[in-house]
């Protein structure tokens, strides 16, 4: 019986995530056009190359919140830093705000890893 309900406990765990993942690799400009692409890197970063149509919002800023308040909880959000640590961070941030999030896996070192 304690199998039983440890189970049921890791399925309502699981069901309760509400973020999803996708590897940057499997992204494309397509997957925005419900939703905005944002680049959650420092300004210095995103100045040294950034994904088309993102948007640069620093996690790290103490006004990276404020800036999702006049963004629709309709849009899906997708984020991406340099390796996936400050995009895990945001998506998390950003489900407690009530959006749909995508974290973009790997990051932009994924797709450009000379630079």
């Amino acid at each position: 019986m304690k199998s039983f309900s440890f189970l049921v406990f890791l399925l309502l765990l699981v069901g309760c995530e509400q973020s999803k993942k996708m590897p940057i690799t499997d992204f494309s400009q397509s997957d925005i056009k419900n939703g905005i692409l944002i680049d959650v890197r420092t300004p210095e970063e995103y100045g040294m190359g950034h994904l088309e149509s993102a948007v640069n919002v620093n996690v790290l800023d103490d006004s990276f919140a404020s800036y999702f308040d006049d963004i629709s909880k309709s849009k899906t959000l997708y984020v991406y830093c340099k390796k996936g640590g400050r995009s895990a961070k945001a998506a998390k941030s950003l489900e407690e705000m009530g959006f749909t999030v995508v974290d973009l896996l790997g990051g932009y070192d994924a797709l450009h890893p000379d630079e």
